[in-house]
């Protein structure tokens, strides 16, 4: 009988929450969900030096903003297989370290800093398969001298005995079979003179104690399976051992190297999924939540990198990505990270959002900045404006003119449209809008063209002065029903007072 699928995302807490990470928490995730699976998150904090304040919690909170939910984890509480955090778990690890010390398949060294960069600058590598019996180790020392060494409470690491000219060969579920030969491989050390294990051992152990079925993680940690199949074997855990699958990077827009934040600042972009405060400068990131990015488009985006799902298909919801989720659909070569089609994405996702949800999620940051309008109008805003809309942001950013008279007018469009008759025009258009007994979209835009063939000039050659005398903008959504929307009032005063301010401008 099978094992029940059993799936973990197990980040560094070492700084914010890389979209590779995502993706890689995501990918677990669509696994666990569509083979009825559990998803855990384990925090691996064993390299206390690198340890980041607050970065646990901000990878919990960006993975929550995204909608992947675990079912077990440090922010969970219960647990079968808890404690989820590493540190927690620390006193159990030297138990296997010393196992693997009794069993030949690991030993002490002793070496200072000074001792292997020595070496290092010799053969490279301090330790491996040849440079080990040149070290200060238990297989170079008498057995007495290393009881006497550990008696006296002299510093040392557990480095794993490497075996030699041993090809290991790995299936992975992505690259299919791999193999790598020990003669090329470090004795790593599994436990620090701290008293911590390192990620090889604590990663290793803690994915058989919590019964890991499948680990599937980012194509760094490639580097690293050897010695995890080998650690499998010395512990004699070879039934338990889970599959592999290694995934692809995330390349740069232009597709040369690695995706970093450089590339988001260079590019004008957000990176992390939701804002980051680091802890040591206090300098905020804003991320794509705080862009008005929704999490479902961004969801959507980061699936499809590196995977598809085998038919024409971009749209697609959780339930379909569960359903369609395989991994032997994801690619080995590197994913380009294109912005332009994330915002792509969030645009398609607000045009199929009801205009009270956007409403919603708008009317709070209306009020924060000091606009307090009725629900009704903001929904009706939203719905003029959600053509033109990429982010959730650009309801306020590109939508002030709904909230206060423009301060600014569009200088090109000045130019252009208030010239000859078109003043005059304003004014009497100003005039009969004042005496409408209604005022419906249909009601001004009959008005305006009743001033036009009275004037004989065409409602064509002087819509845009009336938007941008209205608006400040050049362009924009059905002019009428924006007239409608501001309301009778609201407009013969904009009207008004942008007639003065632009012909005191023109007889400048």
């Amino acid at each position: 009988m099978s094992r029940k699928v059993r799936v973990r995302f197990a980040p560094s807490p070492t700084g914010p929450l890389h979209p590779g990470g995502v993706r890689t928490a995501l990918f677990n995730y669509l696994f666990a969900k569509q083979h009825g699976g559990d998803f855990i998150l384990r925090i691996e904090d064993t390299d206390q030096n690198r340890f980041v304040e607050g970065a646990e919690q901000f990878i919990i909170n960006s993975l929550a903003w995204c909608g992947i939910a675990f079912d077990e984890g440090v922010h969970i509480p219960g647990g079968k297989y808890a404690p989820y955090r590493q540190s927690e778990r620390k006193p159990m690890y030297r138990e296997f370290a010393m196992r693997l010390v009794e069993t030949g398949n690991a030993y002490y060294a002793f070496d200072t800093t000074e001792e292997l960069d020595a070496m290092r600058e010799i053969h490279k590598k301090a330790y491996n398969t040849v440079t080990r019996f040149n070290m200060k180790n238990s297989l170079t020392l008498p057995q007495d001298e290393v009881q006497n060494k550990l008696d006296n409470n002299e510093p040392y690491v557990i480095r794993f005995k490497m075996p030699r000219n041993e090809d290991v060969k790995v299936f992975d579920l992505i690259r299919n079979w791999v193999t790598f030969n020990s003669t090329e491989l470090d004795d790593k050390v599994l436990f620090k003179s701290d008293g911590m294990p390192t990620y090889h051992l604590a990663n290793v152990v803690d994915d058989y104690l919590m019964q890991i079925t499948h680990v599937i993680r980012g194509e760094e940690w490639l580097p690293s399976l050897p010695l995890h199949v080998l650690l499998y074997k010395a512990f004699g855990w070879e039934d338990a051992m889970p599959h592999f699958a290694h995934l692809p990077l995330l390349l740069k827009p232009d597709g040369n190297g690695k995706l970093s934040k450089r590339d988001g600042d260079k590019l004008g972009m957000p990176f992390y999924a939701i804002e980051w405060n680091n802890p040591e400068t206090n300098e905020k990131t804003l991320g794509y939540k705080e862009n008005g990015f929704l999490p479902e488009a961004y969801i959507n985006f980061l699936v499809l990198l590196g995977w598809n799902p085998g038919e024409n298909k971009e749209l697609m919801t959780v339930e379909e990505m569960i359903d369609l989720f395989s991994i032997e659909r994801i690619s080995k070569s590197g994913a380009r990270y294109d912005f332009d089609k994330l915002k792509w994405f969030n645009q398609t996702y607000l045009r199929q959002m009801p205009e009270k949800e956007i409403a919603k999620i708008i009317q709070p940051k209306l009020k924060q900045i000091g606009y307090d309008f009725n629900t009704p109008y903001v929904v009706e805003m939203c719905r003029l404006m959600k053509e033109r809309c990429v982010v959730l942001n650009d309801f306020i950013d590109r939508s002030m003119y709904f909230f206060e008279a423009p301060k600014v007018f569009d200088t090109v469009v000045i130019s252009k449209k208030w010239i000859g008759k078109n003043p005059q025009i304003m004014a009497q258009t100003c005039e009969k809008y004042q005496s409408l007994k209604s005022f419906s979209a249909q009601d001004s835009e009959d008005a305006l063209q009743a001033v036009c063939d009275q004037n004989e000039v065409s409602k064509g050659s002087v819509l845009q002065a009336l938007r941008v005398a209205v608006t400040g903008e050049g362009a924009g959504p059905s002019l009428f029903e924006t007239l409608e929307l501001l309301g009778q009032a609201e407009v013969v005063k904009r009207l008004s007072a942008a007639i003065l301010v632009l012909n005191k401008q023109n007889n400048a």
